[in-house]
């Protein structure tokens, strides 16, 4: 009952509608822990994506030659580079170029 607190109607304070509501809640998150991770995946892939277009690579390309000259920074980093550090970002495509 005490993980029922703040649920609305008898979700709240009616035992089993509470324990079936808590239930699908704990599966609920342990499910998007895991989409979550997902989720930021793509999305740091979609920044490095738009970054590495304004300099003529796609994203395939640009990691592929960030692989071929053993840079080892991983997509978040990129990502927060491509969106917040523009200029960093370019002298990464300058160097795999």
């Amino acid at each position: 009952m005490k993980l029922a607190k703040g649920y609305f109607g008898r979700r709240k304070n009616v035992w089993t509608v509470a324990k079936n509501a808590v239930e699908k809640a704990l599966v609920y998150a342990y499910r998007d822990r895991r989409n979550k991770k997902r989720n930021f995946r793509a999305l740091w892939i979609t920044r490095i994506n738009a970054g590495a277009r304004m300099h003529g690579l796609s994203y395939s390309q640009f990691m592929g030659a960030l692989k071929k000259n053993n840079i080892d920074l991983n997509r978040k980093v990129l990502a927060d580079l491509a969106m917040n550090e523009p200029e960093a970002f370019k002298a990464i495509v300058a160097k795999v170029k």
